[in-house]
């Protein structure tokens, strides 16, 4: 991983060139920021750009034996640790996924936890750092390096280690070996202890800016019009993976739209046929597709109360969304939105809750159609 393989944030990746080239290179520092920023990218970057035996001014070489070693993510003085998934008694660690782990970022280090966690096909789990891992941790840092001048060691999501593993790591931090460098990544400052984060050089990675996105839009995806593109770096609000999520859904999205459109439409009428019609399509929908159309129900009627207010700086829709919501943001008045955004927001939780599906789509129909045809 390279600067230039970077989306965006060029003063976060200057600034850390210039800590290098000035040899004041912090042995602890804590990235933070939102999700799907680049946290993890630039930390592989800087610490490839620390032990890169060519670098130049702007980035590593990208050539030499250092170089090709972390672009797989082989390299001996490079160690992860990482959130994994107890099985039964059972002591896990990092190094047991380390195979899983290396294959998944070199796909793209643009990820979510819950991404990560479905690749250990432990989805409905809750992934940690635990208190087994400060043992292998401790092992690695008391070696000497291997190759490089620089040990490096990456936390990613450091928030997920446990108290116990927490408190091991104080010591190590406070009084490092010489030439380790610890890295901490988090997107929850405050669910890391106070003796940790007064340890660490706090680094914080904003936002991806717009211009870096719309550049990545245009050479990553299919979208060519300007307005389409605009569109998907609003839903993004400067995260990567909220943009992959949004492009990687666009079709799925226009279609589940369209029946939301259908749905609001023959509430309003209340048309039993058509309300028959509409729960058969729902319940031929996969679970997951259907707690989706329920989440894209509540942002839409969230967006078109904003609407309503005038107040459209906050309202992010699309293009087909706004020519929608010209019209029907009308009906999206003070005296509804509670109960209206309430009654979705419990179909969304029936249906999470595998309740049936044909009842609470049906039961939900009827509600709305009380709440849109009162006046405000």
């Amino acid at each position: 991983m390279q600067f230039k393989d970077i989306v965006g944030q060029q003063e976060i990746k200057d600034r850390l060139i210039k800590s290098v080239i000035n040899n004041k290179v912090s042995h602890a520092q804590l990235f933070f920021g939102a999700e799907g920023v680049g946290k993890l990218a630039i930390a592989i970057a800087y610490a490839q750009y620390i032990n890169c035996t060519n670098r130049t001014k702007t980035d590593s070489c990208g050539e030499c034996s250092s170089c090709k070693k972390y672009a797989k993510l082989i390299h001996p003085d490079l160690h992860f640790v990482f959130p994994v998934v107890k099985i039964g008694s059972k002591e896990v660690i990092s190094d047991d996924h380390i195979k899983e782990w290396r294959e998944f970022v070199n796909k793209s280090p643009y990820f979510t936890y819950n991404q990560w966690i479905e690749q250990l096909e432990n989805e409905n789990k809750k992934g940690g750092i635990f208190v087994h891992e400060s043992k292998s941790i401790l092992k690695k840092i008391s070696l000497t390096t291997y190759e490089s001048e620089y040990k490096v060691m990456i936390f990613w999501l450091a928030e997920k280690m446990n108290i116990q593993t927490a408190n091991k790591l104080l010591k190590i931090l406070e009084e490092p070996p010489e030439k380790t460098l610890f890295i901490l990544i988090t997107e929850n400052t405050e669910a890391i202890i106070t003796t940790i984060k007064s340890r660490t050089q706090p680094v914080k990675i904003p936002k991806i800016d717009d211009d870096s996105l719309k550049n990545y839009l245009q050479k990553q995806s299919s979208i060519t019009d300007d307005n389409e593109i605009n569109t998907a770096v609003k839903f993004s609000n400067g995260s990567l993976t909220s943009l992959n999520k949004y492009i990687n859904e666009l079709e799925d999205n226009n279609e589940l739209f369209d029946f939301f459109v259908r749905f609001m439409r023959t509430c309003y009428k209340f048309s039993i046929e058509e309300i028959n019609t509409l729960t058969t399509e729902f319940v031929k929908l996969k679970r997951e597709k259907q707690k989706r159309f329920f989440k894209l129900s509540l942002r839409l009627i969230r967006e078109n109360f904003m609407l309503n207010i005038n107040n459209n700086n906050l309202s992010v829709l699309t293009v087909q969304e706004q020519n929608f919501s010209n019209k029907f943001s009308n009906f999206i008045h003070q005296g509804i939105i509670e109960d209206l955004y309430n009654e979705l927001d419990k179909a969304h939780h029936d249906i999470d809750r595998n309740g049936s599906d044909k009842i609470i789509f049906y039961d939900t129909a009827i509600k709305i159609n009380k709440l849109l045809r009162k006046k405000f």
